[in-house]
């Protein structure tokens, strides 16, 4: 596994049986998002109960870009408390919910990164480069901020009002932005320099 993993048992001894079984999951959780930075799972035996077993809450953190998405299956009703009492069962049940959760994520992601169609690119609508940022008009019409520090392929003082551009259009705190640019295909400047 490439991905930092720590394992840590609480109320109880280790288990190479349950360490070995949580590295398997994990290895099975990083192939579903290769950005995954590190992974933290914890094991806790709650209390010793005579009749009805013990009980165990696993605590899953995936270390991920941008956040930290936290699974914690703690079983709130009895029945559920006492169905699966064994600790294999409750860090199966909480890998379960944290790839759900990963996947999620993943697919939030996706939405959020929009490459628009490269036969349509934006346009450069406005510069200052002075305050290191500009806008560009989509083939949609609205407007998308940009900062010199997205730019690629070219540098921001090389480009003009009007210059064809491309971009990836990203959600950003006030609203959507154009987190990469670079020069479309075809451009006047490229021409010239052909």
């Amino acid at each position: 596994m490439d991905t930092n993993l720590e394992i840590a048992f609480h109320n109880m001894d280790s288990q190479p049986e349950l360490e070995a079984y949580i590295r398997e999951r994990a290895e099975k959780t990083e192939k579903l998002f290769d950005r995954l930075v590190g992974m933290r799972v914890a094991v806790e035996a709650q209390h010793r109960q005579h009749k009805t077993g013990n009980v165990f809450d696993v605590h899953i953190e995936l270390m991920v870009p941008g956040q930290d998405i936290v699974v914690s299956r703690k079983p709130n009703k009895a029945k559920e408390r006492y169905a699966n009492p064994d600790a294999r069962t409750s860090i199966r049940d909480a890998f379960e919910a944290a790839e759900r959760q990963l996947k999620e994520y993943k697919d939030k992601m996706r939405r959020d990164v929009k490459v628009h169609d490269p036969e349509q690119p934006g346009r450069v609508s406005q510069l200052n480069p002075t305050e290191d940022h500009g806008f560009i008009t989509t083939n949609t019409g609205t407007q998308l901020y940009f900062h010199r520090n997205s730019c690629l392929n070219v540098d921001m003082d090389q480009l003009k009002t009007g210059d064809p551009v491309k971009y990836v259009e990203t959600a950003g705190d006030t609203g959507p932005t154009a987190s990469k640019v670079w020069r479309a295909s075809g451009s006047d400047t490229e021409l010239r320099a052909t």
